[in-house]
């Protein structure tokens, strides 16, 4: 097998030797949970522009992608914070991206796809009042719906920054969420992910947090999905889960704890919206296809591995983890280059990158190690690493 030096924490050069990928099971949809991977963007290199200021996209090979997590039985959860909203890619790219998605879904038979709505179109500030935040909502759930698109209500910074307290949630959401044609997802993103959402849903308390969060499901039942809850905190999970009205499903966002939440317990289990899906698609199905199956023993054998890597991309500064999904990508040839909307691919150190390329090798998800080795030797020469 190939081999690599990799840089060290304490400054050294060590030698590492790749494994052999691992061949993962076939699977067969539909699964027994719901899941979406909450997909990347591939950025156009070549456009004349400033990367920092205004998103260009490698349109064919970020449809592409999507077309390879439909093939493994995934949903795809278009234009989230995975797809760098909220840091680099704006709402008329958006819009762009979802409509190319909704197309190409269409030809695929059973493709599952819904699309985050939100407000990043609002700059948030003193004058921005409740009611701009509702017609900024309403604006992206409309254009979503009129291309058929199921939405995925994404939380707000310009919400955060001006609500008075649990009321004014309860006040938006029941009227976003009453005006939909169809049940949409809720997403509760935390802090971690972005800074600018501390004190969502009118407390810094978590647990009154998620009281008005289900008081908000509760008032309208009837026109919610499911809710993504991504808090990396597995115990909250779990006691939102079971509060749940009957009906609604919990889609874990948690990239630490996501397979134990996934198998669940014997008073339920979470469905999957998850970043790291996006990451390790290969292992997420054979491993939902293995649950199906109800062969635990391989669902976990699948997904143990994977854990540590994702940990690592989440790991805190938390909303720098898409420099880690597009820098997999990129590893395994389903993109030419590694740069980000933004410049976001200098958001991680070379030492983190450098961990993540042997965390994904030992968990079997370098599906082409001489690809993967040479990549990286020009990312580790570029830095001044030969």
């Amino acid at each position: 097998m190939p081999g690599i030096v990799l840089p060290t924490a304490d400054r050294r050069l060590e030698q590492y030797v790749t494994a052999s990928p691992r061949e993962f099971p076939a699977a067969t949809p539909p699964y027994s949970r719901t899941a979406y991977a909450a997909a990347h963007v591939v950025a156009d290199p070549l456009t004349d522009n400033d990367p920092w200021l205004q998103p260009a996209l490698d349109w064919d090979r970020t449809i592409a992608y999507r077309r390879y997590l439909w093939s493994l039985g995934l949903g795809v959860a278009e234009a989230m914070d995975t797809a760098q909203r909220g840091m680099g890619l704006d709402w008329p790219t958006s819009l762009e991206l979802i409509r190319r998605s909704l197309d190409a879904a269409r030809d695929i038979p059973g493709a599952v796809i819904a699309c985050g709505a939100g407000t990043d179109h609002l700059v948030p500030g003193p004058d921005v009042t409740i009611d701009d935040v509702i017609r900024a909502y309403e604006m992206q759930c409309e254009a979503i719906e009129a291309l058929g698109g199921r939405v995925i209500v994404m939380a707000s910074r310009a919400l955060a920054a001006c609500a008075n307290g649990p009321d004014d949630y309860r006040r938006v959401y029941g009227r976003i969420l009453g005006g939909l044609h169809q049940p949409a997802i809720i997403h509760w993103l935390g802090e971690m992910f972005d800074p600018a959402l501390a004190g969502y849903w009118g407390s810094d308390d978590i647990d009154r947090a998620m009281q008005t969060c289900l008081q908000v499901i509760e008032a309208n039942s009837t026109k919610v999905d499911g809710i993504k809850v991504s808090l990396l905190d597995k115990d909250r999970e779990i006691v939102m889960r079971r509060r749940l009205p009957r009906g609604v499903r919990m889609y874990s966002g948690d990239d630490f704890n996501y397979a134990e939440l996934i198998v669940g317990d014997e008073q339920g289990h979470s469905d999957a919206l998850l970043g790291i899906f996006d990451a390790i698609a290969p292992a997420a199905a054979a491993a939902l296809g293995s649950l199906r199956r109800n062969d635990l023993s391989a669902f976990h054998d699948i997904l143990r591995p994977t854990v540590p890597l994702s940990r690592h991309v989440f790991r805190a500064p938390t909303r720098f983890y898409k420099t880690g999904i597009v820098f997999m990508a990129w590893l395994n040839g389903h993109q030419d280059h590694f740069v980000m909307v933004g410049g976001q691919q200098s958001a991680r150190s070379l030492l983190h990158l450098s961990e993540l390329f042997r965390l994904a090798d030992r968990a079997g998800l370098l599906c082409n190690p001489d690809l993967a080795c040479g990549r990286m030797r020009h990312l580790l020469a570029v830095q001044g690493v030969v």
